[in-house]
């Protein structure tokens, strides 16, 4: 009977715990169905005004205003883009990438050389000064600037001209930039930087053949980040351009609002051609843009 009472204590032991672990897994896997749901309603309140939009870019005028708003088009038609398309919107277009392109860029580079210089300089005073000077403009508006702006855009001459927007978006896009691609800089072991020294790389070799590599995600991010910012921007087109010729296309869509204040469908088409290119960059740049604002909420 001893021997008996032995084998049975370990067994009903051993088979206690994988009970329990069963229970515990199905406590867990139990579904969250007030999350699920506010996720839905999340989801209803993002795409049904996309949705909207969409298809009534296809309707004409006069079914419009006849039709249901969130029926699709009984007859749809391209005459709205076709009509946006010859009111100069393609010379907006290009206004918008030079502009784009021409601050994002030199934006970007500096913002990276000068990230490394902070984290890779060493402690000094001038470094500190630099870093915090950078951080400074992330307090500054834009709004609270615009007036001295402008007189310094007249004092060089650039006013209405794309070179005058594309300075002041320049300066307003480093001092994020710098913040985001430091902080992912500190990230790199300073071992790989030491075994480069000692191979005898430069500081410019280590630049572009070490930090570079390891830091896409984090420019990838700032790059979509401030092309979407200059692209969407409108205070500086708006300020500092005056002729037609010099409009981006977030000033080209008020426009495009007063000259067909009744004919809606035209007005979301300009908005579709508008937002294309940034969703083109968003699939493009996707994975790169997640990784880099995920990466620091791994630490």
């Amino acid at each position: 009977m001893a021997t008996t009472i032995l084998s049975s204590g370990p067994q009903s032991t051993a088979t206690a715990p994988p009970g329990r672990h069963r229970n515990r897994r199905r406590g867990s896997a139990r579904p969250n169905w007030v999350a699920g749901l506010i996720s839905w309603i999340w989801l209803a309140i993002v795409i049904v005004p996309i949705y909207w939009i969409v298809i009534t870019s296809f309707k004409s005028q006069s079914n419009y205003y006849m039709e249901n708003p969130l029926v699709p088009p009984s007859e749809p038609t391209l005459t709205n883009y076709q009509m946006v398309i010859e009111a100069d919107f393609p010379m907006y277009f290009v206004n918008s990438v030079i502009v784009t392109l021409g601050a994002v860029i030199p934006a970007v580079l500096v913002s990276f050389m000068a990230s490394y210089a902070i984290v890779r300089g060493g402690s000094g005073r001038f470094l500190r000064w630099t870093n915090s000077l950078f951080l400074m403009g992330l307090a500054i508006p834009l709004q609270a600037t615009i007036i001295p702006i402008y007189l310094i855009i007249i004092r060089l001459g650039m006013y209405d001209t794309l070179m005058g927007m594309i300075l002041p978006s320049i300066a307003f896009s480093i001092p994020l930039s710098v913040l985001v691609l430091s902080n992912f800089l500190r990230d790199v072991p300073k071992e790989l930087f030491d075994s480069m020294r000692i191979d005898g790389a430069t500081e410019s070799r280590m630049l572009w053949r070490l930090a570079f590599p390891l830091t896409r995600p984090a420019v990838v991010t700032v790059t979509i980040y401030n092309a979407l910012q200059i692209w969407n921007g409108f205070l500086l087109p708006l300020v500092l351009t005056q002729s037609p010729d010099m409009r981006t296309l977030p000033l080209a869509l008020a426009e495009f609002q007063g000259e067909y204040s009744i004919n809606v469908p035209a007005v979301l088409a300009s908005v579709l051609l508008s937002t294309l290119p940034i969703l083109v960059l968003y699939v493009v740049g996707r994975r790169q843009l997640l990784s880099g604002l995920t990466a620091g909420f791994g630490k």
